[in-house]
């Protein structure tokens, strides 16, 4: 059985995307059996990084899940976040050689293009578990 971090980043809180992710995470884990140690709220997606680590750090989490979404503003700010996180997440899984799931949807997306990408929580939960499901074998 899989035990599993869950990082879920709370920006644009006004459409619930990351909130219907995280439900979709939930049940996902529910229906692969793998047990949700831990779920860590952070403010937005550049947040999620060090929030990985933290529970990527822990003898009882073998893999962990990143949701967000990144919405398009009148800036290029959220290409900028998007890189970011990426690579920090990138820079986790490697660092504490644990899996750590990218569910973080965007940049330049709209809120509408957000919300129909909530089954990204569901997804991601999916990596994580077979990724750490695969390792554990080698």
């Amino acid at each position: 059985m899989v035990r599993l971090g869950l990082v879920v980043a709370q920006f644009n809180k006004e459409s619930p995307v990351t909130e219907r992710m995280a439900e979709r995470a939930r049940e996902t884990a529910e229906e692969r059996a793998a047990t949700l140690v831990e779920t860590v709220e952070v403010p937005g997606s550049y947040d999620t990084p060090l929030a990985a680590d933290r529970l990527a750090r822990r003898d009882d989490i073998d893999a962990v899940a990143v949701l967000g979404a990144i919405v398009t503003g009148d800036t290029d700010h959220d290409q900028v976040i998007g890189h970011a996180a990426a690579q920090g997440l990138t820079d986790v899984s490697l660092d504490r050689d644990t899996p750590v799931a990218l569910g973080i949807t965007g940049p330049g997306m709209s809120h509408d293009e957000a919300r129909a990408r909530v089954d990204y929580g569901a997804r991601t939960v999916e990596s994580a578990v077979e990724l750490a499901e695969q390792l554990e074998d080698t």
